[in-house]
């Protein structure tokens, strides 16, 4: 497997039509589907010559854990659809290529099985802000005494957009597949489809609380000592309310394609969010990446890290943890010869003057 589209293709071929739109659908019209990527393939590199690059060091350190490289795979639920063992298996392969796995709070095994299989790689629970706020506190302080490093709050996703490919199947999580860290009645709402609807859909609408605002943070940072990261920061304004209210961490993302149709794509709102935080707090990129290269762009400007989504499940859903592992090595060995091409032998050499970026077009 020598690019990441064989392992889509390969993905795209093993697994059942409702469970491929479902990972591989986005929202309305789809059109953030491609966003990501083709911002990122504006991007050009300026490569420097005649650097010692005998020895490149694609080590780093995101909220004080060392990565072998600056990659992450991004929070996703139910990665049993894609391979039986699930997350046990992607957190096994992170663990031995020392990449950052941020796990789903709908994940299908437990936080203790994955942080087991994860050995000594960092470990980040994402969060949706549920109505029952006891639940919240009981997966915060169980992924604490796991060894969880850091809480990701997923803030773009108030209620889950309409995807149509999913309400067109019908789409429900498979009998046996659950998300196994929540209560069975909680979850009942994500099993059963209806007529052009989509069950998640269905379930957030009743599950997540949508009255939430800036000031609700403070509750969240009380249960715990964990770093706060929130995921799905769009704009130097939100991005400065986050310094403010004490967020260690931003994830720029779009969620995949998956929530506001039509918005800028994390890739273009990464500059502005890198400016108005200023060092205060560190950022990560999340969207279109599916290169070595494109760490290397995301570091130029600005990024402390990237996370991947979805080339993770194909690599999972074609040979369980070796696919995964197949697919980090391949980012991980593409982004050090970036390195060694660009004349940046440390991720520290990365910075603005790497990128030329596009042009902006004024009426």
């Amino acid at each position: 497997m020598l690019t990441l589209r064989t392992y889509e293709a390969a993905a795209k071929g093993r697994l059942p039509g409702p469970v491929w739109d479902f990972l591989a659908g986005g929202s309305g019209t789809e059109s953030m589907l491609t966003a990501g990527r083709e911002a990122l393939d504006r991007i050009r590199l300026r490569p420097r010559c005649l650097v010692d690059v005998s020895r490149c060091d694609p080590g780093t350190e995101l909220l004080g854990a060392r990565l072998a490289a600056p990659l992450g795979i991004a929070p996703m639920a139910y990665h049993r659809l894609a391979d039986p063992e699930g997350e046990v298996a992607t957190a096994r392969a992170a663990g031995e290529a020392g990449a950052l796995l941020t796990v789903s709070m709908f994940a299908s095994r437990t936080l203790e099985d994955i942080a087991a299989a994860a050995a000594s790689g960092p470990l980040w629970l994402q969060l949706y802000w549920l109505r029952r706020r006891d639940l919240l506190a009981d997966l915060v302080h169980r992924a604490e005494a796991a060894g969880f490093r850091a809480l990701v709050l997923t803030v773009d996703a108030p209620r889950v957009a309409s995807r149509p490919r999913d309400a067109a199947n019908g789409f429900a999580v498979p009998a046996g597949i659950r998300a196994v860290n929540l209560s069975p009645e909680v979850m009942a709402a994500s099993h059963g489809s209806r007529d052009g609807e989509s069950a998640i859909a269905r379930h957030s609408m009743e599950q997540f609380d949508a009255s939430i605002t800036w000031d609700d943070l403070a509750w969240l940072r009380e249960l715990t000592c964990l770093p706060l990261v929130l995921k799905g920061v769009l704009t130097a304004e939100d991005a400065e309310l986050a310094v403010r209210h004490g967020v260690s961490g931003l994830i720029v993302s779009n969620h995949g394609g998956r929530q506001l149709d039509f918005a800028a794509s994390a890739p273009e709102c990464l500059p502005e969010i890198v400016a108005a935080v200023d060092g205060r707090c560190q950022v990560v990129l999340d969207g279109g990446i599916r290169h070595g290269a494109d760490i290397a762009k995301a570091l130029c400007m600005g990024a402390d890290a990237v996370l991947t989504g979805r080339p993770a499940l194909w690599g999972l859903s074609h040979s369980g943890a070796d696919g995964v592992a197949g697919v980090l090595r391949l980012l991980i060995e593409e982004f050090e010869e970036v390195m060694a091409l660009m004349g940046a032998p440390t991720v520290a050499d990365f910075g603005p003057s790497g990128v030329a970026l596009p042009m902006c077009r004024h009426a």
